[in-house]
């Protein structure tokens, strides 16, 4: 479905790359974007070829964020548009959320400008790289319109006076400030963003996918807990993964000096 939003290639090392290519609205996260993305994410995420995912884009822009055009159609039906808005930031929602439940790594590969729902897309990312000549920005102010959805994901990227700054300013960010924040973790020259991009992939992608997935989870989960809860939870996550084939392999290579074959379980 929707073959014209995004193209998929996987490489032998497990690395798929989903590239969004609907240029002509920006890639905008239109409907048919947002449930095209959706089943590639449900898809990766139980492919046991799949170990990273990379997000690029086609064109001058990562994602303008939701389709203001498809949206403002909606505002003719009866209800105002109110059932179809509900339905747009909860189709939303599910991705940004799924794109962060899933075990598999992702990656945001930035070679433009990453607006509003957009930005949110690059937030939910667990990494983030991007050109130098990209730039971020949460501009919904400026139409009357708070990016309510973006902030979530932004506020748990970077520090509280740096999200509302976005949120509240609707300012572009480049790149260099945008690293310095913590919304992406590198800056490359322009035309060599993917061969960056890959190389962490590729580092990643070496792993175990068993290890990469118990890890990603850990993380997210044990944020919101208290100290002490946190140090619970991952002190069983750490006895449960020592029981796992792959530590066991990996340490006995370790100390073997050699390296290790791993079983992904």
């Amino acid at each position: 479905m929707s073959n014209h939003l995004v193209v998929t290639q996987i490489d032998s090392q497990g690395v798929l790359r989903l590239t969004l290519c609907d240029a002509s609205t920006r890639n905008s996260l239109s409907e048919a974007m947002l449930e095209c993305l959706a089943q590639h994410f449900a898809t990766a995420a139980s492919d046991p070829a799949v170990k990273v995912i990379i997000l690029a884009a086609e064109g001058p822009a990562f994602s303008a964020g939701h389709n203001l055009k498809e949206l403002t159609s909606a505002r003719t039906n009866t209800d105002g548009g109110k059932a179809y808005f509900t339905k747009i930031m909860q189709m939303c929602a599910a991705l940004m959320q799924a794109i962060v439940n899933c075990p598999k790594p992702v990656i945001a590969e930035v070679d433009g400008i990453a607006t509003a729902a957009g930005c949110q897309l690059v937030a939910s990312c667990d990494l983030a790289v991007a050109s130098d000549l990209s730039q971020f920005s949460t501009p919904g102010v400026h139409i009357g319109l708070f990016c309510s959805t973006p902030m979530v994901a932004l506020s748990r990227n970077v520090s509280n006076k740096h999200a509302i700054e976005m949120l509240l300013t609707g300012d572009m960010i480049p790149a260099s400030r945008a690293v310095e924040m913590g919304l992406i973790n590198q800056v490359v020259k322009q035309g060599s963003v993917q061969e960056a991009t890959n190389t962490m992939a590729s580092k990643i992608a070496s792993k175990s996918s068993m290890t990469l997935a118990t890890g990603k989870k850990a993380f997210y989960a044990q944020r919101d807990m208290s100290l002490s809860d946190a140090y619970q939870y991952a002190s069983q996550v750490m006895v449960d993964n020592m029981l796992a084939q792959d530590a066991k392999e990996g340490i006995e290579a370790f100390i073997e000096k050699r390296s290790p074959q791993w079983q992904n379980k």
